[in-house]
């Protein structure tokens, strides 16, 4: 009977194996078995980064704990104090029959007094609103930290899209740069071009290589920036971006339907209006105060070892210090004002950021096709023209030179209002609370 492959003695010597091999083999048996593949780093795209900041962002977390905590107060808020017991020994030593004690059998009475406080009719309600409108607030602003947070997400993967488009292209325009130094050099070995072409073009290398610098250095900045957005350590590896959204169709950008759906669903207009609704039941709980509470109590008195009466009591405040409750009153009502103030404040500012992303993301759109369509193809065929004019001694080194630069400014261009329209799209979203 055949053994089995797996119940096979393993003979070393059989195996062929490279160095390598070797230390593979190595290191799965000091292991204790092969290693996992390592999860790639997130940033490839935006939705990987999101779902990371969901659950690691610090300000994201406390906003959230604070509203949880804003949400816990509407029941105490609403809820009667609690109950109050007195009890009072009365004659302890029983016309001086006796020496003093503490026995509630033993002296001339023992009055017990369970009190219990009752605001005026409706306080309590108002009490439990205000707090339930309060709560109401703090999750809009934890929802608007997270917009937020998100806009700025989404704002950093953009800008290093751009950045690494940009690194990728000067680095092909530092490769042509090489070869037409090249093509310098052999004009020039041949006598057709003057030294000052190589000199040129290699001058050109040096600003290329200058910018990658500055291009690595921005992008070291936008990692650290969005490693901290993310919850991890500053250096963390972040993958490259791959891709980018599609911006919605500019029907879906119709500014009134924009606006409307902003006031219905903006986080931060959300909150302003309960703080709005909070403001006005803290001034009708202020008007409310005129009138009195009420304090109630049941007493049974004890004698000796048998409760022998009831009382019964009833006690109330007097509101008397009518200066001071006018003074709340006319706070309630300056804070109700500056509560409307601030919302349509807030209301304006967001209407018009609204307007300014809308308009900025058409003009991206705009941009984006007039390089693509347009600007990039002229400069590629002026490129071409350039260089084949070079070639022929036609025209000089500075003109093609010039041409190169063209190209890959129409390249940046188109770039950059791809990532603008991004970071416009981003700030839309924050505005409206959702996706246009």
């Amino acid at each position: 009977m055949n053994t089995p492959l797996f119940l096979r003695p393993l003979h070393l010597r059989t195996l062929s194996l490279c160095p390598p091999a070797w230390a593979v083999l190595a290191a799965a048996l000091a292991g204790g078995g092969l290693a996992v593949a390592a999860e790639p780093p997130p940033g490839a795209d935006v939705e990987s980064l999101l779902a990371l900041a969901r659950e690691k962002n610090p300000e994201v977390a406390v906003l959230r704990y604070e509203a949880e905590a804003a949400a816990e107060r509407v029941t105490p808020a609403g809820a009667l104090p609690d109950p109050r017991l007195r009890t009072e020994l009365r004659d302890i030593t029983r016309m001086g029959e006796q020496n003093a004690t503490l026995a509630p059998n033993r002296v001339g009475s023992t009055r017990y007094l369970v009190m219990q406080d009752v605001p005026w009719f409706g306080k309590r309600d108002l009490k439990r609103e205000v707090a339930e409108l309060e709560a109401e607030g703090a999750k809009g602003r934890a929802f608007g930290a997270w917009r937020e947070v998100e806009a700025k997400i989404k704002t950093a993967y953009a800008q290093r899209y751009f950045l690494a488009e940009n690194e990728r292209l000067a680095r092909e325009n530092l490769d042509l740069l090489v070869r037409l130094e090249k093509v310098a050099q052999v004009r020039y070995a041949g006598g057709l071009a003057p030294q000052q072409d190589v000199i040129r073009a290699q001058v050109e290398q040096t600003g290329l290589r200058n910018e990658l610098i500055a291009v690595d250095t921005e992008q070291h900045h936008l990692q650290t920036r969005l490693n901290a957005l993310l919850g991890r350590p500053a250096m963390a590896p972040l993958a490259l971006p791959e891709r980018l959204r599609a911006l919605p169709a500019p029907a879906r950008l119709d500014h009134a339907a924009l606006e409307d759906r902003a006031r219905a669903h903006n986080p931060m207009l959300n909150a302003e209006g309960s703080r709005i609704k909070a403001a006005e039941k803290s001034r009708e709980l202020a008007y409310k105060n005129r009138y009195p509470d009420f304090t109630f109590g049941v007493s049974p008195i004890q004698y000796q070892n048998a409760v022998k009466e009831w009382e019964l009591m009833v006690e109330l405040n007097i509101p008397l210090q009518q200066a001071s409750r006018r003074a709340q009153e006319r706070e309630a009502d300056a804070m109700l004002a500056a509560a409307r103030a601030r919302g349509e404040a807030t209301a304006n500012q967001i209407l018009a950021e609204l307007a300014e992303n809308v308009a900025g993301l058409e003009a991206a759109r705009r941009s984006e096709g007039l390089a693509a369509e347009s600007l990039l193809p002229q400069a590629e065929l002026t490129f071409r023209s350039a260089l084949a004019g070079y070639e022929n001694g036609k025209v000089d080194f500075a003109t093609l030179l010039d041409a190169q630069r063209q190209i890959r400014q129409a390249r940046l261009n188109q770039i950059r209002a791809r990532a603008e329209g991004q970071v416009r799209l981003a700030e839309i979203e924050k505005i409206l609370g959702e996706a246009p």
